[in-house]
């Protein structure tokens, strides 16, 4: 199991009036720190298809529990474990740490899927080089 860590430093726009770091931040810092990974590892966001056709990773369920508040001008860990890998989809664990304390946790499930100009977008299997790409990254491996 080798877990992925990248860190972001909180920024002004990613608080409340109160200071606190908004709840939505940590939904676009999982999507960041997802699309890090998937660069280290060389797979793309969009992927073209020799058709015509781009496959992606559009998400289909997101969630994050808050455990202590954070403010402005700190830093944040953000780990991510791969929990799963399904024949279409993938699960994502993160933890966020400040200063080694653990402030919240979240998981996003993603869906390989075409995405068609003129249709909605049709899951497909995950390819099998993408599967050894990101395999090291699981909390079963």
């Amino acid at each position: 199991m080798s877990a992925f860590t990248t860190a972001r430093r909180i920024e002004f726009r990613d608080t409340d009036a109160a200071g606190i770091v908004h709840f939505s931040a940590f939904f676009l810092w999982m999507e960041s720190a997802e699309h890090e990974l998937l660069r280290r590892v060389g797979i793309p966001i969009f992927d073209h298809q020799s058709n015509g056709t781009i496959a992606s990773w559009p998400r289909v369920s997101v969630s994050c529990d808050y455990k202590s508040p954070i403010h402005f001008g700190g830093e944040i860990a953000i780990t991510i474990l791969v929990e799963e890998i399904g024949r279409t989809s993938i699960t994502y664990g993160f933890r966020f740490e400040q200063a080694g304390i653990w402030v919240a946790q979240g998981r996003v499930v993603v869906v390989r899927c075409l995405l068609h100009p003129e249709a909605n977008p049709a899951a497909v299997p995950i390819p099998a080089d993408i599967v050894t790409r990101i395999r090291p990254f699981c909390a079963a491996s």
